[in-house]
Order: structure tokens, then C-alpha cells, then sequence
């Protein structure tokens, strides 16, 4: 079933044509705050609860999906919330025309797809080359957390991350089920109302290593989303 693109017309939705030259975030939100990015908004759950908690800071929730982004700019406008700013945009393209390095002080990336099937896993978001990518674009200190509801995916994570340069893990273990203060989006409280597990990774940008010293940031070609005018529901 395909489903008509509904135009986004909140004024907390960054269109595509505001992408063809970098963004001035200070511009857009009016003030210079910290930048915070959340990859896979879904349909806003989270980016509000941390939006409410965190008013300092400013929010991009980025989304592939139409529906989306409309779902979460809804909730935005209803809250009243000044700090947030969402947009149809690809993580890597993002990082790659959209931000400038050393210009996060917090990403989170929750629930991404995990292609559970072996012979698609090379097709997930998170693997060495997007995280030594990240570590440019994080600044020294700053918060990278990753939750995933899929127990492989998680290892793959942890076992990409670990001994990277520019990470340092905030754990006492690999991962954990249990963070608190973490707010839950919608999506999680449904597999933890089965009774399945979310896990969680936290690591913070290292401080000790300059960005000259991490390795060259890898952007492959291909991923610049081009939207149509008809996706799959």
C-alpha cells in the first residue's frame, strides 16, 4: 500500500531547500546553545521528553520518513517547544552537508532499523566507518548514546566501538538494560511491555584526543535520500 506524501508545513520542519548551502543552527534556533541530533525520530516520543528536560539545549530530530517527521513536528508545535527542529534527511548525508565538525554535544540513535537477516547487516546505520565518521562531528565530551530492542545488533555495536579512537565507554560493561533518567519513546515500552529487553550503549567523546588525531571521517556516495511523492506505508 503506498500512501500520498502529506506536505510538512510546521515552522519547526527544515525543508530540503534549506540544505543546499550549511546550515547556521545558531541562526535557525536564535541563540547559541548546545546542538544535540537525534537519529530515527520516529514519530517524536523521545525528542519531546528530552526537549522538556533539557530547555538549554537545541534538538535536530531527523527522520527518512514522511509520516514521521509530520508526527513529530505535531508534537512539537503543541508543546510550544522553541528548541527543537525537525528534518527529512539522511544521518550521513547530514553529518556530510549539514553540520560542522566539533558542533554536537549529544547524539542519540535509538531503535535503528536492524536488518536481523545476516545477509543484510551491512546495510545498518551504525558500523566502524559511521562511528569514526561521528567522532568528527561530536565535540570533545559530548554524549553518543545507542539503544537497540535486537541483542546482535547491540554486540555488533559494542564490539565496533570498542577501542576506537576518540570514544570512551561510560559503562562499566559492554552494554546495559537499564539506564536510568533515559526517556523512553513509544516504540521501546512496546517491547518492554513483552517483557523484552532494550539495550543500551553510552559513550562519551574523548576528550584526551584532538580531532587531527582520529581517523578520516567516511561519507560513501549514494546516500542523499531523493524523496517521492509516494512512499510505502
Amino acid at each position: 500500500m503506498t500512501q500520498r506524501v502529506i506536505p510538512i508545513l510546521s515552522p519547526n520542519f527544515i525543508a530540503d531547500s534549506e540544505f543546499e548551502t550549511p546550515p547556521v543552527w545558531s541562526a535557525i534556533f536564535g541563540n547559541s546553545n548546545p546542538l544535540a541530533l537525534e537519529i530515527g525520530c520516529g514519530t517524536g516520543h523521545f525528542v519531546l521528553q528530552q526537549a522538556i528536560r533539557q530547555p538549554q539545549t537545541n534538538f535536530i530530530a531527523i527522520d527518512i520518513y514522511n509520516k514521521g517527521c509530520l508526527k513529530t513536528c505535531a508534537k512539537i508545535d503543541d508543546s510550544g517547544l522553541d528548541n527543537v527542529r525537525v528534518a527529512r534527511v539522511e544521518a550521513r548525508w547530514l553529518l556530510a552537508r549539514g553540520l560542522r565538525p566539533e558542533s554536537l554535544s549529544a547524539v542519540y540513535i535509538n531503535c535503528p532499523d536492524p536488518w536481523p537477516k545476516k545477509r543484510h547487516r551491512r546495510r545498518r546505520l551504525v558500523n566502524r566507518d559511521f562511528l569514526e565518521t561521528l567522532a568528527h562531528y561530536l565535540k570533545p565530551g559530548a554524549d553518543l548514546y545507542f539503544s537497540t530492542d535486537f541483542d546482535d545488533y547491540a554486540g555488533d555495536v559494542a564490539g565496533q566501538i570498542r577501542g576506537l579512537a576518540g570514544y570512551r565507554n561510560m559503562l562499566t560493561t559492554a552494554w546495559t538494560t537499564t539506564l536510568p533518567g533515559y526517556p523512553v519513546s513509544k516504540y521501546m515500552q512496546r517491547f518492554l511491555d513483552r517483557g523484552q529487553d532494550i539495550y543500551f550503549i553510552y559513550y562519551k567523546r574523548d576528550m584526551t584526543v584532538p580531532r587531527h588525531n582520529l581517523p578520516e571521517p567516511t561519507v560513501p556516495r549514494g546516500f542523499r535520500v531523493c524523496w517521492q511523492m509516494a512512499e510505502n506505508d
